[in-house]
């Protein structure tokens, strides 16, 4: 578990890390460089989890050997069954990442939400959902790993 005091805000206690996959972990289909030690890393203090509809059918065979737990999502609803998730584990003690109009609520109810810009862009909706928007995975990977940037950030 992490916990996190950032005054103003609130005191973190994250035991969950959520990730979105295509356009937040990985790039058509592939995890991106860098994504891999950091997942590693993290769960040594964070049960990580991974929710994607598996627009390329590789995620699966990307994460084998990642200490991960992979949710293969129908098309539909995903939206709300990203929420419906993250409410099962508390929304509050949960870290989210993601960067699509689908990650929208689940950033916005998470405990710690993280947007996402990278190739794949962000929907507006999803940016304005969370605390937080990173340049890319790693550093929003490297937020959870090296917390005062979180308390620099987002203290009042």
């Amino acid at each position: 578990m992490l916990e996190i005091e950032i005054p103003g805000f609130k005191t973190l206690r994250i035991e969950h890390l959520v990730l979105d996959y295509n356009g937040t972990m990985a790039c058509d289909g592939e995890l991106l460089d860098g994504v891999r030690q950091r997942i590693i890393a993290l769960s040594h203090q964070l049960q990580v989890h991974v929710l994607t509809a598996d627009t390329f059918g590789k995620a699966r065979a990307q994460l084998s050997g990642l200490p991960c737990a992979l949710t293969i999502l129908p098309v539909e609803d995903q939206d709300r069954r990203k929420l419906a998730y993250i409410q099962n584990l508390g929304a509050e003690g949960t870290a989210c990442v993601g960067n699509g109009r689908n990650d929208r609520l689940m950033l916005r109810e998470a405990g710690l939400g993280i947007a996402v810009v990278q190739a794949e862009g962000a929907a507006v909706q999803a940016v304005l959902a969370a605390d937080v928007l990173a340049p890319d995975i790693l550093a929003a990977l490297d937020l959870l790993a090296h917390p005062l940037r979180l308390v620099a950030t987002l203290r009042s």
